[in-house]
């Protein structure tokens, strides 16, 4: 589906002007702010997401996949090759991160402590097998692209005693081990999403109730066997939105039981809604298409669910920072049009957003698995976010300021400190306009950054009009900017532009 682009200037007159030496600090982020996802299931192997267009056979949807949804939805995928050079070097690019692997399969993995082949089939109560081999390979993939590690811990039958309360003989085993390898786990989550436990293999009827039996044996356990490793949680999922109509554990009471001080970190999950995959098992909003990617009830239901959360961060754990350590285009693997330029728009919006909302951490959902990843899981060649995701790792810092009038709009505007530079600033315009052009003036010379594509729905973008790729080893190139005088800058047609103000001298900066 192509989308002609027609340039048509807004307006110069009285046009609000971006001095980036004064912009004031509103906040700031995590150095690793910018994050990633590789599910556990891709790590073990197992049924995922079946990428749109993939011929695979259609594949028995058993434990860690959503009940009543069409097995043809999923494919059985072999783990995921963590020592590819290419996919080091693309994931380098991105470092420093958080490498999160976690999602419903780590609810359900047994760890084989040992170096015996894995088993057939996982032990009673459990959905997969995770090996130290597996898991010595995310140790040393983690150092390479420089990506500290978030995960969970499993919570399915198997981890519990004969009254069904969760135990920790799995987890110190899986601790354990990782320490033994020199691996670090920088932050953890007790279970994954547990308002969605019906799918975390736990005993029927779960509750509130028995998620703070659980949580009173964890969290001790946790302080005691891993005292310098973030504690996050709860990990919610599906609130905020009208998201998807199933029965959910409410984040309220799950915190409530989890007891005063429970967490060092405040940590949800966010989707918009669900792929079509699972619209029609499922349910859940429908409003979901390219004609709507750029809209504002697309882009604010991000700023919608961090609200909800706050309130609830700010009743349970006061004065707790907040990552989002799982979000993407749309649960269920994401749509046909998640691996195309159309939303980068989302991508780069929500980070902008976020940041400016005080969310420490944003954890893309993934690197390179179905059609929301960062890459390509077959050909492992980079989708158009993460070109977005590129340049925001090269220009944004960890100040946070404000940015303040845009001038359209059509245009989300949103300045950090600039990455590597005191004093310097970044800008990130969004012009979400499909047909016109928008000038805005910046009062300092600049550095310009463009991406734009010659069809929204393509795999190919262009930085500053050429086409971006990487070498057929997997080299990512240097982005070159375009320096710019200062004055009337023309942000195109359903463009994403960084302005790199090198000479800004902004006092919050320094």
């Amino acid at each position: 589906m192509k989308i002609a682009l027609t340039l048509v200037f807004a307006s110069a007159v009285s046009l609000a002007q971006q001095n980036p030496s004064t912009m004031p600090k509103i906040g700031s982020v995590d150095p690793r702010f910018q994050s990633y996802n590789v599910e556990m299931v891709e790590v073990i192997g197992g049924r995922f997401w079946k990428p749109y267009g993939s011929k695979a056979a259609p594949t028995e949807a058993k434990a860690g996949a959503p009940a009543g949804l069409d097995p043809n939805l999923f494919e059985q995928r072999t783990p995921i090759d963590l020592s590819n050079p290419r996919l080091r070097k693309l994931a380098a690019a991105l470092g420093p991160a958080y490498l999160r692997v976690s999602g419903t399969w780590m609810n359900m993995a047994y760890f084989q402590d040992s170096d015996a082949p894995a088993p057939s089939a996982p032990p009673e109560g459990f959905g997969g097998v995770l090996t130290r081999a597996e898991w010595k390979g995310v140790v040393g993939f983690s150092k390479v692209a420089d990506a500290e590690i978030v995960t969970s811990f499993a919570t399915s039958a198997g981890t519990r005693d004969a009254a069904g309360v969760w135990t920790p003989v799995e987890a110190k085993k899986f601790l354990a081990y990782t320490n033994s390898i020199g691996g670090t786990i920088a932050a953890a989550e007790f279970m994954n999403e547990p308002t969605f436990a019906s799918v975390a293999g736990v005993p029927k009827g779960y509750d509130a109730a028995a998620y703070g039996k659980d949580y009173a044996v964890f969290q001790p356990f946790f302080r005691k066997a891993a005292p310098k490793t973030i504690l996050l949680g709860p990990g919610s999922v599906g609130e905020g939105i009208d998201f998807v109509p199933v029965k959910l554990l409410p984040s309220k009471e799950l915190l409530a039981a989890m007891g005063p001080n429970a967490v060092d970190v405040f940590s949800y999950h966010f989707y918009g809604g669900v792929s079509e995959r699972c619209r029609a098992g499922m349910g859940g909003k429908s409003d979901i298409s390219p004609e709507t990617a750029l809209s504002e009830d697309w882009l604010t239901r991000s700023g919608t669910v961090e609200a909800f959360y706050a309130g609830l961060r700010d009743q349970y754990a006061p004065g707790k920072a907040m990552w989002l350590t799982e979000t993407g285009q749309t649960a269920c693997g994401g749509d046909r049009w998640a691996s195309t330029y159309v939303d980068s728009f989302r991508y780069l919006d929500q980070l902008g957003r976020l940041a400016k909302l005080g969310v420490k951490v944003v954890m893309h959902n993934t690197l390179a698995a179905s059609d929301y990843g960062l890459i390509d899981e077959k050909t492992l060649v980079p989708r158009p976010n993460y070109w977005a995701a590129l340049l925001w790792h090269n220009t944004m810092g960890t100040t946070v300021l404000e940015a303040g009038p845009a001038p359209s709009a059509s245009v989300h505007l949103y300045a950090q400190c600039m990455k590597d530079r005191p004093g310097g600033v970044s800008l990130l315009a969004i012009n979400l306009s499909r047909t016109d052009a928008v000038r805005m003036r910046v009062t300092e010379n600049s550095v310009r950054y463009t991406l734009t594509a010659a069809d929204l729905m393509g795999r190919t973008v262009q930085l500053n009009g050429k086409d971006l790729m990487v070498s057929a080893d997997g080299d990512v190139p240097v982005l070159e900017g375009v320096k710019t005088a200062k004055g009337d800058v023309v942000l195109p047609a359903a463009s994403l532009t960084f302005l790199t103000v090198g000479e800004a001298g902004n006092a919050a900066c320094r």
